[in-house]
């Protein structure tokens, strides 16, 4: 018997990467899965081509999954993985890029023919040369071959076996992890529960994977990344949209509300509308419109009908709900938005993340058209976020934008699912005296009108998007529109009393410099802002998920740092509101718009050259 070499490792990244068709999104999150229900803290990032089907070999046409996991706190999928599992060529240079020097790269030899070398447009035959990977481990495995051999007894067809190949990988990778593989076959069982051959076949060469790297000890090291230590409770690994779906869903039952969500298919935010059209056994209505424009529209009718209402968006369908939007403004309905943002303009990076509508929602209605504004920042969080929209639009009678984007969205991380006993109270502002109802009678301390619905005896009134006067009839009075639009503002701007105040991660008396930024972006500002305290270094962190209106204490917060530098993966968007809303700072920029997420040792770079001016 050989000797097994086993590394221990802190944490570890895995970048699995091949053709669209080759599986790797399901690859790796399985693996993900399997990793979490270890023990690990995980943070994954998918990474696919926006055509539903690329072009076969090509680079353009390369899927990936990016997981890093580990025994300690997880921020961020890695900025380079330690080992790369590649399906062809074209997945080696296309990733080449984002290995760790002196990384592993696992690759399927069977596929490393001329017509596919051709393909991903090497001009040589040796592209580990080509690529400058000589000092890499590689570790060239037949895929194909031995998925071929696995299935024979099957009789499956061509395209089945070649199906089938991700399985193989992910067998070899769970061996060299030592990952359990109970939770992978009972996905596998359960999936194709009605194709028993496929679940026969699946299970086969997964195993034979797993056996592969145990009978190659001598090409396939071990590595050994012990369970981290988290507080107790029932986990789960979630991506974000998954969880902000959820949130709504506790959202509902806390307010003892109906949920409706009425949305038109978008990327990156279908799975919202998927994961609550699951849930009729909950009592959810969804409602798949012909387009944005009626998804909206049919959210607004729920939201006036006495139901928790919700739409789901990203980018192009956002700007083409601006008109109702205004409308929900106006008739100060409780309605939530969630914007999953993505590359832009226009169709765009479909498939790419980027902070690219934080203006548009701030500002993209005619007339002066106020909206709480909030932002997710990391997968399970979208959970919590959701549910705070929820809560605020249903108490204070406002329309709320939550903004979380494809990085949070695709990406997943563990998440202890509370009990509904941990989260707050929600009561809706629902009008309980007939006797003395005026639709636009506002509450003192809030500014919020009432909530009335169909079927509520003695509460009929007028509602739409023309300007109404206390008694609710049509206004044209100049003095009276002045007025309802300040008290629409001011109502926003008073949601601030439900808000947590600014914390600092850092330096909370102030410091050289405080690193600012929004939503999907914290990972890798608090990983980048703890590597450089641990090096001695007067750096603090200032992360929004409260944009409009801001906490009450940015302006304190702000005022006892020498340095404010704002990180967004936009050209400039929170800075530029920054600017406008706190205009006596001296702010400073970090941007990128490659439909990436920043990575820690490019922020790190960035701010040792402004510690140095």
């Amino acid at each position: 018997m050989r000797d097994t070499k086993v590394i221990e490792l802190e944490e570890v990244a895995i970048r699995f990467s091949g053709d669209s068709g080759d599986g790797m999104q399901l690859t790796g999150t399985l693996f993900s899965d399997a990793t979490a229900l270890f023990g690990n803290d995980i943070s994954t990032f998918p990474d696919y081509p926006s055509e539903i089907r690329a072009p076969q070999g090509t680079v353009g046409g390369v899927s990936g999954f990016q997981v890093q996991f580990g025994h300690k706190e997880i921020n961020t999928p890695g900025d380079e993985a330690h080992v790369l599992v590649a399906m062809n060529p074209a997945a080696v240079k296309a990733n080449a890029r984002f290995m760790k020097p002196g990384g592993t790269i696992i690759y399927d030899v069977d596929s490393f023919t001329q017509k596919n070398l051709d393909k991903a447009k090497f001009s040589t035959d040796d592209p580990f040369g080509e690529l400058n990977l000589e000092d890499f481990t590689k570790i060239a495995v037949p895929i194909t071959s031995l998925t071929r051999e696995s299935l024979k007894e099957f009789e499956l067809d061509n395209k089945s076996v070649l199906r089938s190949k991700n399985m193989f990988a992910l067998g070899l990778i769970c061996w060299m992890f030592g990952r359990p593989m109970d939770y992978i076959e009972n996905f596998i069982k359960t999936k194709f529960a009605k194709k028993p051959k496929v679940v026969d076949s699946n299970l086969k060469v997964l195993k034979d994977g797993y056996n592969y790297g145990l009978n190659m000890q001598h090409m396939t090291p071990q590595y050994l990344v012990n369970a981290a230590e988290i507080e107790k409770g029932v986990y789960r690994n979630v991506n974000g949209n998954q969880a902000t779906a959820w949130g709504f869903l506790a959202a509902a039952e806390k307010a003892g509300r109906e949920l409706f969500l009425g949305s038109y298919p978008i990327t990156p935010a279908t799975d919202v509308l998927v994961a609550l059209a699951e849930r009729r056994d909950l009592g959810v209505k969804t409602f798949q419109a012909e387009d944005e424009i009626a998804g909206i529209c049919t959210t607004i009718g729920a939201a006036f009908a006495g139901d928790l209402a919700v739409t789901s968006t990203s980018g192009p369908g956002l700007a083409l709900k601006s008109e109702a939007l205004g409308l929900a403004v106006m008739a100060e309905l409780p309605l939530v938005v969630v914007n999953v943002q993505r590359g832009g303009p226009s169709t765009g990076l479909p498939t790419k993340t980027e902070q690219s509508d934080l203006m548009q929602t701030l500002y993209g209605r005619n007339g002066e058209s106020p909206m709480v504004v909030l932002a997710a920042s990391t997968p399970s969080d979208c959970f919590y976020y959701a549910f705070l929209a929820c809560k605020i639009a249903m108490e204070r009678m406002v329309p709320v934008v939550l903004l979380t984007d494809g990085f949070l969205g695709n990406g997943s991380e563990p998440w202890r699912v509370p009990s509904m006993d941990e989260l707050p109270e929600i009561t809706p502002r629902i009008a309980k005296d007939s006797s003395s109802f005026k639709a636009y009678r506002r509450d003192e301390d809030t500014l919020a009108r009432e909530w009335a619905f169909p079927g509520m005896k003695g509460y009929q009134h007028l509602i739409g998007g023309l300007e109404k006067n206390i008694e609710g009839s049509v206004s044209h009075d100049p003095e009276n529109h002045q007025k309802n639009s300040e008290i629409r503002e001011e109502k926003v701007q008073k949601v601030v009393e439900m808000l947590p105040e600014l914390e600092v991660c850092g330096d909370k008396d102030g410091g050289d410099l405080l690193v600012v930024g929004w939503g999907g972006t914290y990972g890798h500002m608090i990983s980048s802002v703890r590597e450089m305290r641990k090096e001695g270094k007067s750096v603090s962190l200032a992360h929004f998920n409260f944009i409009k209106p801001l906490p009450a204490n940015t302006e304190e917060v702000f005022s006892k740092f020498k340095k404010i530098v704002v990180c967004e993966l936009n050209m400039g968007q929170f800075v530029a509101y920054l600017r406008d809303k706190l205009p006596g700072f001296e702010y400073h920029q970090v941007n990128k718009l490659k439909g990436l997420p920043f990575s820690v040792a490019e922020l790190k770079e960035n701010f040792d050259k402004l510690l140095e001016d």
